[in-house]
């Protein structure tokens, strides 16, 4: 089989890297891809939102399976367009991907699916918003309706904050006019996040292992949010009982309502949660695999990752003969970003000791954000390597990874260094 994944960042080459090893795969391409994708597969440098472009390529190529990386090529409709020019796809088509691209879709469909979530209103100019702000005596959370690349989500610690927020999505436009149309504002929620992929294709549904990512640029879940700055899998504080609740509570209906709404889901269903004092709570849905949670993921994955995406895009999913199968150890993701993300950041710094780190076991270096010149690699992005290490236990894993980070240097390099801590606190151990 012939593949071809969708994407530029640290999830495609995590992918790319993992159906590689597949028996069942020839060729592995990635469009654009970027300099670590290129060492394990075929990166095609043209834009894959040129849908007439890429469905030529996928003939000339003969690609057997296409497979998604980023939210805004589903938002487009890539997978739409594929499908009726009889490419199979792994993906959600463009109706079932709006429960990512549009925050007011997903909160009013977790509202009728019964989806236990964040009080919240919805608001499409900004006096009405900054009054009910005004209203309120708890913190809010102010979200930009559209995708704004990790970025739209601003918590606010009082209501000159929020209003702020308004001002930056609606009226500034920060994240662009579409994204900011609409905004949700809704209770800030305490508690424990955890982030829960599942594989969805018609009514089955099959969970991967809890993942906590770190959204906060700085130690400490200070500063702005960004797209992902470290992950480690799994979490202890998603508890199998936890998790059977999640699945019952929030993955059931909100499968169930999607296919009742005749816009089925069928791919990965990422649910961002809050795990509160009341039971856990719906923060968001993705349509597509995190990042950076799924290079802990792959790292972990020992079935075949192909056999699973084909069995989805198949609609065969409820076939698979048998459990996923997930190597034990627990691992830790470190994501090293450009000196100023998710504000401005240079690019073209050149980025040494990638050698060293390839020739350490249970590492293996995730690019996101770089590319190949010449005989150089130098970044290309906000977050640019995503350092993923397994260990026996998860101090092991985090000691590992950063173990790995100190061997890799380009200009400006900035990344945190308290990933997994809360994890290892709350398995037990000292961070």
């Amino acid at each position: 089989m012939n593949v071809l994944v969708l994407g530029k960042g640290g999830r495609e080459h995590a992918l790319v890297w993992k159906l590689a090893q597949s028996p069942r795969v020839e060729k592995v391409f990635c469009a654009p891809g970027n300099a670590g994708t290129a060492h394990h597969g075929i990166n095609l440098s043209f834009d894959p939102s040129d849908f007439e472009r890429l469905a030529r390529v996928c003939k000339k190529e003969a690609i057997d399976l296409v497979v998604v990386g980023p939210e805004d090529l589903l938002a487009l409709g890539v997978t739409d367009y594929l499908r009726q020019r009889g490419i199979r796809v792994f993906g959600p088509g463009r109706d079932a991907a709006r429960i990512e691209s549009s925050k007011v879709f997903a909160k009013t469909l977790m509202r009728h699916a019964d989806v236990p979530t964040a009080e919240f209103r919805i608001f499409d100019h900004p006096d009405p918003a900054k009054l009910y702000i005004d209203s309120r005596d708890y913190p809010v959370v102010v979200k930009a309706d559209g995708l704004a690349a990790g970025k739209g989500v601003i918590v606010c610690a009082d209501a000159a904050e929020a209003r702020s927020a308004i001002d930056r999505i609606m009226i500034r436009e920060e994240f662009g006019p579409q994204a900011g149309r609409q905004v949700v504002v809704e209770k800030k929620l305490e508690g424990t996040e955890v982030s829960l992929l599942a594989l969805v294709s018609g009514r089955t549904i099959v969970p991967l292992p809890p993942c906590q990512d770190h959204k906060p640029v700085f130690d400490g879940d200070r500063g702005p949010n960004t797209g992902g700055m470290g992950v480690y899998c799994p979490t202890p504080v998603a508890t199998p009982e936890i998790l059977q609740e999640i699945e019952s509570t929030v993955f059931v209906p909100i499968v169930h309502a999607m296919k009742r709404g005749r816009f089925p889901f069928q791919g990965v269903l990422y649910a961002g949660l809050m795990l509160t004092n009341q039971g856990p709570r719906v923060l968001e849905f993705n349509a597509r695999f995190g990042d950076p949670e799924t290079q802990p993921l792959m790292l972990r994955l020992r079935s075949d990752l192909f056999e699973l995406l084909w069995a989805t895009a198949e609609d065969r999913l409820g076939e698979l003969p048998g459990p996923i199968e997930w190597d034990p150890r627990p691992a830790v993701t470190v994501v090293v970003c450009s000196a100023g993300y998710p504000g401005k950041y240079e690019t073209g710094k050149v980025i040494s000791g990638l050698d060293a780190v390839q020739a350490m076991t249970d590492v293996q270096v995730f690019h996101a954000g770089t590319k190949q010149v010449g005989e150089r690699i130098v970044t290309d992005g906000g977050r640019v390597l995503a350092v993923t290490a397994l260990g026996e236990d998860l101090a092991k894993a985090k000691a590992r990874a950063y173990e790995a980070v100190l061997q890799i240097h380009f200009s400006g390099m900035h990344y945190r260094s308290d990933i997994a801590d809360k994890g290892i606190t709350a398995g037990g151990i000292q961070p």
